[in-house]
């Protein structure tokens, strides 16, 4: 059992995403049904993803899944061709997605409504249900999180992703997807209970590190580069499997830290081998892997497009640790706030 400290808020936090993903699940079962039979009857040329931070995340986790369940192309949209060009949008027959835990960032706005003007159908993950961006979805997602009050967030990325995989679930008929969604809940409660202890020594004293991920895994591993940023203080630069053989992997030698999370398929057995490589050269490698018996922080398996959301759980215990082992406060990081307005 991960020993995290119940006087923090992103420890609380943690601690509360189970019961936030059941609330989101129950909450939007009809909207994501409604939307998936729409969209099924009438598919959309493409996907544009509205979002920044870890609500990008759930995006680049969002982009694996459509693609991979229904085969539409998902697009990342950036915000500052709406909000500080004005320049049109010509999507017309698109699904566009806002992810968003407040709703109220001027640029997110502003790509959201220039979509809708030139025809897409709008679909809102938002916690806040009285934010500009709820009101004006076609199809709204309340995460359901309640307060985040630690500007880290976690159970706000979580209930997004699970969330989109609700969505992608109800648009390909997956019944796989929708029985495993019904257990994630207490998978999510089992993964934050596994202690990643073991990390903490290596990751200490480091100032910078890779993460790893690939195809369901990379938003995870862009999110966990992120937390180590904000709340650790350390420079961890987020890589696919695969595009880190080409130039990053030239400063990867002994001692260079790597994190990597494994799915338990074929993206996952690429994690696998590169971390072997960086193993080889003597690198740290902390390897998180759903496939049974392997990895050095331990892992749960399930659907593969969900074991990521077990890794991301038991990450978070991790952050919040080492942020506290490195004497930073994980819930008021430097220079920080929870709301960013960015234009």
């Amino acid at each position: 059992m991960p020993e995290l400290a119940t006087g923090t808020l992103m420890a609380a936090e943690i601690g509360e995403a189970p019961a936030a993903v059941a609330r989101l699940l129950a909450a939007n079962a009809g909207a994501a049904a409604a939307l998936g039979q729409r969209l099924r009857g009438t598919p959309p040329d493409v996907v544009v993803t509205c979002a920044r931070g870890s609500s990008d995340h759930a995006a680049t986790y969002a982009k694996y899944l459509i693609e991979t369940l229904v085969g539409v192309p998902v697009a990342s949209a950036a915000p500052s061709v709406a909000s500080l060009f004005a320049a049109p949008v010509a999507t017309r027959r698109a699904l566009a997605v806002a992810i968003s835990q407040s709703g109220r960032s001027p640029d997110l706005l502003a790509t959201a409504r220039a979509q809708q003007a030139a025809g897409a159908t709008l679909a809102a993950f938002v916690n806040d249900e009285a934010s500009p961006l709820a009101a004006s979805a076609d199809a709204l997602f309340a995460l359901k999180a309640g307060p985040e009050r630690s500007v880290a967030a976690t159970k706000s990325c979580l209930a997004a992703m699970a969330g989109l995989a609700q969505l992608a679930a109800a648009w390909s008929n997956d019944a796989a997807l929708t029985d495993a969604l019904a257990s994630l809940p207490e998978r999510l409660a089992e993964a934050i209970a596994l202690d990643w202890g073991g990390a903490l020594e290596p990751l200490a004293g480091v100032e910078r590190m890779f993460v790893i991920g690939r195809g369901y895994g990379l938003g995870i591993a862009a999110e966990a580069a992120l937390k180590l940023k904000e709340t650790c203080g350390i420079q961890a630069e987020p890589f696919s499997a695969a595009e880190v053989r080409h130039g990053p992997m030239a400063i990867v030698g002994a001692g260079f830290p790597v994190l990597a999370f494994a799915n338990a398929d074929a993206a996952g057995d690429d994690v696998r081998d590169v971390a072997a490589v960086f193993a080889e050269r003597g690198a740290i490698v902390l390897l998180a892997d759903a496939r049974a018996g392997g990895g050095t922080l331990p892992a749960l398996a399930g659907h593969p497009a969900l074991e990521p959301l077990m890794m991301l759980a038991s990450f978070y215990g991790l952050a919040e640790r080492l942020s506290r082992r490195r004497g930073h406060d994980p819930d008021k990081p430097p220079h920080l706030s929870k709301v960013t307005r960015t234009r």
